[in-house]
């Protein structure tokens, strides 16, 4: 039986809500899953993600094959990099440092980024 990752879609109609199941890749996409790793709603601003992560790194132990939106979902998370670090051999105090390093950069980056979109919106009123 092959193990997928994947996004089991609820809510309303126009209002999709998803829960991060991990499923028999045969069963539908609403259908039966094994077990309910997290919840993304792509509705609100930011978008709220949670996983919970012991869960999703035991399924990729276990050799679950994640979507292309869940992997997604999983390195923003810094998930996919924990697995990553522990399938390597390292141990724990190392992963842990590499992921809070990894944080750090994420947070340098999007401090950028917020800081060159306040640049833009800045210079755009000045001309005007």
């Amino acid at each position: 039986m092959a193990v997928k990752l994947r996004l089991r879609r609820m809510g309303k109609k126009r209002q999709p809500y998803y829960k991060l199941v991990a499923a028999d890749s045969r069963s539908p996409r609403d259908g039966k899953y094994l077990d309910a790793v997290g919840v993304y709603n792509p509705m609100t601003q930011p978008h709220k993600l949670e996983i919970i992560e012991e869960k999703a790194i035991e399924w990729l132990r276990k050799g679950a094959q994640p979507t292309d939106t869940v992997k997604s979902l999983l390195s923003q998370k810094g998930i996919l990099l924990k697995y990553d670090l522990e399938k390597r051999g390292l141990s724990a105090e190392a992963i842990q440092a590499e992921v809070e390093n990894w944080q750090k950069l994420k947070e340098a980056a999007a401090a950028t980024k917020t800081a060159k979109k306040v640049k833009k919106k800045t210079k755009g009123t000045k001309e005007a």
